[in-house]
Order: C-alpha cells, then structure tokens, then sequence
C-alpha cells in the first residue's frame, strides 16, 4: 500500500518525467486500488506515446514504474534501501488501454458465440501477455467454450475452442 504522502510525491515525479519528455500531459487522475497505482493522463498526441499496438506505452509504464519505485524507496540509518513499496502500475493515454480492453472483451464474446454455433475453433491473431489475459478471464465462466494460448513469445495466439 503506498502511503498517501508517496501518493503526492509520486505524481509529482509523472509530472516532472513527462514535463522532461516534452510531451505536454495532463494527469486526469492518480489512484491506487490495493497494490496498482493507475495514472490516467489526456494529451493531444497520444499516437507517440501509444506506439503500434500499445508497444510504446507498454514501455514507457515499465520504465516509469521503476523510477517511481527508486525515487519512493527509503533508506535505513545506515544509508541502505529498506523494503520498497511494492505496487504495480497501471499507465492508461486517453483511456486507450480501457477502449481496447472493451474491444478485446467483445471480439472475445463474439468470437465464443461463433465458435459455439459454428462447432469450430477459431485462432485470433498473435497478441500481448496483458491482452491474451483480456481474452481468457472474459470467457472464463463460459460453459460452451475453453481457451488456450499457442506459440511462442511475440507471436502467442488465443485459440477458442468448443467445449467436448
């Protein structure tokens, strides 16, 4: 749990790394729920800072989530680190993660609809860790379909399958 003046302390250090980009942001909100801190920022380009398919923001919230872990560590008496806050964080450019994760969510339901009717499986196309997620805990409680994850690394694939 990050404490409410690391919580400050934190959104100045997103203020200042972006501010240190050139990119002009604006932070619409700063919230922690239980150990992810998410931070939703607006800004007029957010095709630079999305890249294709989200590579671009994946990298800059795994780069920012260790500078804001490094600047919130605390030091002992003898100048070592203590434990660090642990948390995880959720980077989110003009709610483009949550209009993708509603796109994932219903090609997942439309895609099991099919495969139920069809009898089929279906493969969709090769997609992130984070986005294959999406697809499984949509179709989790479905009775008529499973899902499994094929391939290697970058080109992982969901399969959905009818149930036997």
């Amino acid at each position: 749990m990050i404490t409410q003046n690391n919580l400050q302390k934190l959104e100045q250090i997103v203020e200042e790394f972006f501010r240190k980009t050139t990119f002009e942001v604006e932070i619409e909100s700063l919230s922690q729920n239980e150990s992810t801190l998410s931070v939703k920022l607006r800004t007029s380009e957010p095709q630079i800072l999305i890249g294709e398919g989200g590579q671009t923001l994946s990298e800059i919230q795994h780069l920012l989530r260790a500078i804001l872990r490094r600047k919130i560590a605390e030091k002992d008496e003898s100048g070592l680190e203590k434990e660090k806050e642990s948390f995880y964080l959720d980077l989110d450019i003009n709610n483009y993660k949550k209009k993708k994760s509603e796109y994932l969510r219903e090609l997942a339901r439309n895609t099991a609809d099919d495969v139920s009717l069809t009898k089929k499986e279906r493969v969709l196309s090769s997609m992130s860790a984070y986005e294959r997620r999406i697809i499984h805990m949509e179709l989790a409680d479905r009775s008529d379909v499973i899902t499994e994850s094929s391939g290697e690394e970058s080109d992982r694939k969901i399969i959905i399958k009818p149930k036997p």
